[in-house]
Formats: structure tokens, sequence, C-alpha cells
């Protein structure tokens, strides 16, 4: 029997790269589609590399069939939170509509399994400090409400089809690949650990907490923050889940604890082994003063359990990618 491939949309791109390199490391056939907006084809490790857009039916179509594939693993995304309030069209244009284009053609291919890239952001300021997968869904932005859509219309298409899905509702991806291989290049980056390991190489001036008088212990905000291999494993043991004939369900991926603004940025400073630039602002709008993962389901579910939860190691590999890129041998970065 021939083997069948997997489609890792968006696979060129920071997790979705990281998501590659394992599933190549258990010998699966892999075919990646990203239109390298925002990813970089040197992080494509394994697997055929089509550059397209996941809003290209026809496309889509052609690798669906031409590829034989079974299973879809859907990260292309625009991600940035402030971005989306400004332009929201742009992320209902590619986060829901050429998703309900993808699953179209999944649905039309007979596409057996679909583990989605979705985010803590769908339950906006969940009630005490911990989400967990029965906290109300009320996101407060376009990237939020955008990606819980598309959980929404793969939860219908699965009622009335034979498709079979896993969300993964993400929290705070950081670190980078262990043997330095691939890392996070994404240009001009939000998340806290990159940008202030950016800071601590001297590609950024400074680095600026947002709020310092919330209702946490030092007053800035809390996160659940992820390595991104342990997150990347997550994926694989979703696709194992769903080759065993498992159901279609929807599950939080975060360690079930969480850093505060202040740790990180003293974690880096002591990885470093060097003092940050820090400026003081007053709260961004919409940032909660904390956000964990109620993490439970997905150890249950999924027999799932990480390998790298700790912070000094997740700031470690950042901050080794980092200096990686400002010796001109990593990719991006720009």
């Amino acid at each position: 029997m021939t083997q069948k491939s997997i489609l890792v949309t968006g696979g060129a791109g920071y997790i979705g790269s990281h998501v590659v390199k394992q599933l190549a490391k258990q010998n699966e056939r892999i075919v990646v589609l990203d239109n390298l907006t925002t990813g970089f084809a040197q992080a494509v490790t394994s697997g055929t590399l089509v550059t397209g857009d996941t809003g290209d039916r026809e496309l889509l179509r052609h690798i669906l069939d031409e590829h034989d594939v079974d299973t879809v693993m859907h990260f292309a995304a625009h991600t940035i939170v402030p971005e989306s309030v400004e332009n929201p069209l742009k992320y209902y244009a590619n986060n829901t509509c050429n998703s309900r284009t993808l699953l179209e053609c999944c649905r039309d291919a007979g596409v057996k399994h679909f583990i989605f890239s979705s985010t803590a952001a769908v339950y906006g300021h969940p009630q005490g400090d911990f989400a967990t997968e029965e906290s109300p869904l009320a996101p407060i932005n376009p990237y939020g409400t955008s990606k819980l859509m598309t959980e929404w219309m793969l939860r219908d298409l699965a009622a009335a089809s034979d498709l079979r899905y896993v969300a993964l509702r993400y929290f705070n991806v950081a670190g980078c690949d262990p043997e330095g291989q691939i890392g996070q290049s994404t240009p001009k980056a939000t998340l806290l650990t990159k940008v202030a390991c950016e800071t601590a190489v001297g590609k950024r001036a400074a680095i600026s907490i947002f709020g310092t008088d919330y209702p946490t212990p030092d007053g800035t905000g809390v996160r659940d923050y992820i390595h991104v291999v342990d997150l990347a494993d997550a994926h694989l043991k979703a696709l194992a889940y769903l080759r065993d004939k498992g159901e279609s369900t929807t599950l939080n991926c975060g360690y079930g604890h969480g850093y505060s603004v202040r740790e990180v940025l003293d974690t880096v400073e002591r990885v470093n082994g060097a003092p940050l630039n820090i400026q003081e602002e007053a709260r961004r709008a919409g940032d909660p003063a904390t956000l964990i993962a109620g993490a439970e389901r997905i150890h249950s579910v999924l027999g799932w359990e990480p390998r790298f939860d700790d912070l000094d190691f997740i700031v470690k590999t950042s901050l080794e990618w980092e200096r990686k890129l400002q010796r001109g041998e990593g990719y991006g970065g720009a």
C-alpha cells in the first residue's frame, strides 16, 4: 500500500518548520505549501515545497491529488494581534476565507485527518487565571475571531463528513530548535522572548514592558510559555491519535503555569550574561493580566508529555538562534 502524504500549510514558518522536521524523523511523506511572505524556504528541511497560497483552489486540488494527501496540518495564517485590529479584513481573508477554501478542497479530496493551529486568543479575557477548553469563547480581536471561525467550520464539517480533526489552542510559543538548524526568523517579531533575545544581541536598542501595575506578583503580565519543540511534538501526538481512530477534539497547548514579563527578561539577562535596556510603558489595550493554559486534557487525550518545560532552556535556544542570525549563519531575521 502506497504511503499517504501529509500537507503542511505554512510549513516554512516558525512553528510549521519545527513540525516538518519532526515529521521527517518518523519518515512521513511531506508536502509543504507556503507563500513565503513570512516563511523561509531554507526552513523547510524535508519534503516537497510548493510556493503558493491556501486560497488557490486549483493549486490545492492539484496538491491533494498529486501527492495523495490524507492528512492536513494547517498553520498558514496571519498572527499579529495589533495588525488584526488595524486591518481586520486581511485576517478574515487569510485566516478564515482561505481556511474555508482549504476545507472545501479537503472534503472533495476525501482527506481523513485535519490538525489545526488555533490560539488561546479565542478565550479573550478568561475568568480567573486559567483558561480551560470549557472556558467561554470570547475573542477580543479579529485574530482570535478569525481562528475561532475556522474552529467552527471544522466542527461543522466533521459533523457532516468523515473528516476528523484536532484543533490545538496555542498559548505563548517560544524557543528554537535545540540543534540550531531552524529557528524563529519572523521579521518585526512581536513575541516577548524573541524580542528580548534580539535586544540581547544588539539588534534592538531596547525592549518595552507594557504595563507594570497588573494584579500579579511583580505587576507585569503573566503568560504560559511553551517550547516550540514540545508544541511540535503535540502535533505528532495528535496525528497518532487521529490515526488510531480518535474522535475530533479541541485541546489547549501549554504547560499549565506561567512566568511574568519581568521573569522572562531576568532570565534573558542571566543567560546572556548582560543587562537589557528595558523601558516601562503603559498597558496595551486588550492584554489580560494573566493567561495560563488549563492543560490537563492534552495529557490525558494525547498522552503528551513535554520535555522542555524550563524557562532557561527556552531562552537559551532562542538566544543561540539570534546569535546565529547575527553571524549570518541562519536565514531571515531582517
